[in-house]
Formats: structure tokens, C-alpha cells, sequence
């Protein structure tokens, strides 16, 4: 049985991330199980699920841009800037607002600095927004800078305009929404939402939670597994040779006579450090740029987070192929 990697989930409505990964935890019956980006309970869609030593590599894919389809209401504003709040406001929406509701959607593309809503998990001073939401009590908070790539107006139907959106991590769609229904002068708040990718993980490669429960019953639950190696495909490697694995896995140094192969990096970037078949070791930094290593013969690079003991191989995770696609 495979113990180690990552899931592509996809939420359904009415379910919180930790009732996913609880759900997940209890079928594997692994104790070690995260998810990799909150999504609220009423949204659906991808949830990265990571176990085993999948949790390790969660910070690297929760920097990850996301990819949202989301429909917003105008004219109608709640308390927690989405359908499952009270509403506080409700106004006429003027006819022929189409063009005037696409031109004010993109002009949130780029970054902007946005309020952290009040219902929700970001804590000051020790307490979660939302309890103090609930306790009546309203917070003062800091705008944070979010990043919104791009903004697909889809369509205008009475009141409610749907839109797709690529954004920063970090990014709170609900109040994307508020904030387009202030600047329109008629309010407004989210209704629906669908994380259609988070990363490398696009909607079209997910399943189901359902579906997943029952593959699990059937046995044949890890052909959905991705390995680690696969999820961190894109940072940069280094391959040591065979007597130097021992070393890399206790975080012992490693100068240039003990590498085997490398590919380009700058100094401070993440590495993979793979072995000669090219099976996970441990995920490292750069210590120096490319260009300094012929130049020194100290180590170029600091192991940081292990990710094997080597008692097998990781199946799939060699440079011939993952678990979930034989070229990567």
C-alpha cells in the first residue's frame, strides 16, 4: 500500500477541508493527513490532499496559483460576503449593466491591496476572525497585497454576473466579489464558487470525493496517487551519486565530487535531490548561484526537509515515470 502522497480531491458543497482530510485519514487509516489550500464549506473543487510524507511538501504547494469559476450576485450584500451569510442590504440593479460589470471585473487585474474578511480562519492577536465575527465584535485588520493574473467575464443573467478568475494565493474570492459590487455602487456578494485548479492540479484530473471512497472499497485507489517527485517535478534537481545517499539523508554536506548531475538553479531556490535512479531523497536549497559552484568545491547546496528512508524505492517516483503518468 502506497503511504505516501498526494491527492487531487474534488470537494463537494457542504463539506469543510477537515472534514475531507478527516475522511481521507480515516480510509488510508494514516495519521498523517493535510490538504493543501482551504476552501470554504459551501465552495466545490480541487483540494490537494497530501499524506504520509506528502505532508512534508504542503508549503511548497500552497504558494501555488489558484483558478476559481465563481458567480457573483449584485445588488445584495451579506455579512459574510457570501450566500450562507445574512443579508444587510438588498438595492435595484439598473438594466444594461453587462459592459459596465466586465470593465469593473477587470480592473481588479494586477494587485491590489484587499481587507481580509471578518468570517474568516486568519487570526489576530491569537483569536480567529470568524469567532469574533460571531461574537459581534469587529476586528481591525490589514489589507494584504493579492495578485489577480487574469479575469474571463462569462456571462450576465439578472442579477448575478459569472466570472472566472487566476489569482494569488491568499486571494479571497467572497470578498473579490464584495469589492466589485462597492466599486459597481450597488453592493453584492458571492454565490457560487468552483476551484477549478490549484497549481498543477487542474479540475479535469480530480475525482470525486465520493467516487474516491468507492475506488478505495474496490481496491484500486492508487492509481489517484501522485507521487511527491511528480508534485515537485517543477523545482530544480540535483542527482547524487550512489555512496553519497547515506549522507544526504542524515543532512550531511555534499561537495560537487559527490553529484552525479544537476540542473539550473539560483542561490536560494528549493532542489530535489534524487538519487542515481532518480527516486526523492530530500527536498534542499541552493546555498550559492550556478556560476559560483566551479569556482568552490564546498557543498552548493543543504539538505532541508528528508523524504525517504530508503527501506523501498518509492513506486513510480524514478526519472522513468510517476505513479500517475509514465513521462514527466
Amino acid at each position: 500500500m502506497i503511504r505516501d502522497g498526494i491527492l487531487n480531491i474534488d470537494k463537494p458543497a457542504g463539506w469543510t477541508s477537515h472534514d475531507v482530510v478527516a475522511k481521507i485519514r480515516g480510509l488510508l487509516r494514516i495519521k498523517k493527513v493535510g490538504h493543501a489550500g482551504t476552501l470554504d464549506p459551501e465552495a466545490t473543487g480541487v483540494l490537494p490532499i497530501c499524506f504520509g510524507k506528502g505532508t512534508k511538501v504542503v508549503p511548497f504547494l500552497m504558494d501555488a496559483e489558484k483558478e476559481y469559476d465563481a458567480v457573483l450576485r449584485l445588488g445584495e450584500e451579506t455579512d459574510t460576503q457570501d450566500a450562507t451569510g445574512k443579508v444587510l442590504k438588498t438595492v435595484d440593479i439598473p438594466a444594461g449593466m453587462a459592459a459596465q460589470v466586465r470593465e469593473t471585473a477587470e480592473s481588479f487585474v494586477g494587485t491590489y491591496a484587499q481587507m481580509p474578511p471578518m468570517y474568516s480562519a486568519i487570526k489576530v492577536k491569537g483569536v480567529p476572525l470568524y469567532r469574533s465575527a460571531r461574537a459581534g465584535e469587529v476586528v481591525e485588520r490589514t489589507a494584504r497585497t493579492v495578485s489577480i493574473r487574469e479575469i474571463r467575464f462569462n456571462g450576465f443573467e439578472g442579477r448575478d454576473a459569472s466570472f472566472s478568475v487566476v489569482c494569488s494565493k491568499g486571494t479571497y474570492i467572497r470578498t473579490l466579489c464584495a469589492d466589485i459590487g462597492e466599486k459597481l455602487g450597488v453592493g453584492g456578494h458571492l454565490l457560487r464558487l468552483r476551484r477549478t485548479r490549484a497549481g498543477q492540479f487542474p479540475i479535469v484530473d480530480s475525482v470525486e470525493l465520493n467516487r474516491f471512497c468507492e475506488l478505495y472499497a474496490e481496491g484500486d485507489w492508487e492509481k489517484e496517487v501522485y507521487s511527491l517527485n511528480e508534485v515537485l517535478k517543477d523545482l530544480p534537481a540535483v542527482w547524487v551519486k550512489e555512496p553519497y545517499r547515506e549522507k544526504v539523508l542524515h543532512g550531511a554536506p555534499i561537495g560537487p565530487e559527490g553529484v552525479l548531475n544537476r540542473s539550473s538553479f539560483k542561490k536560494g531556490e528549493p532542489l530535489r535531490i534524487l538519487d542515481p535512479e532518480g527516486r526523492l531523497l530530500a527536498i534542499g536549497r541552493a546555498v550559492m548561484n550556478e556560476d559560483e559552484v566551479r569556482e568552490n568545491r564546498q557543498s552548493f547546496f543543504k539538505s532541508e526537509t528528508v523524504l525517504s528512508d530508503l527501506s523501498k524505492p518509492e513506486v513510480g517516483a524514478g526519472v522513468e515515470g510517476s505513479i500517475r503518468s509514465s513521462l514527466y
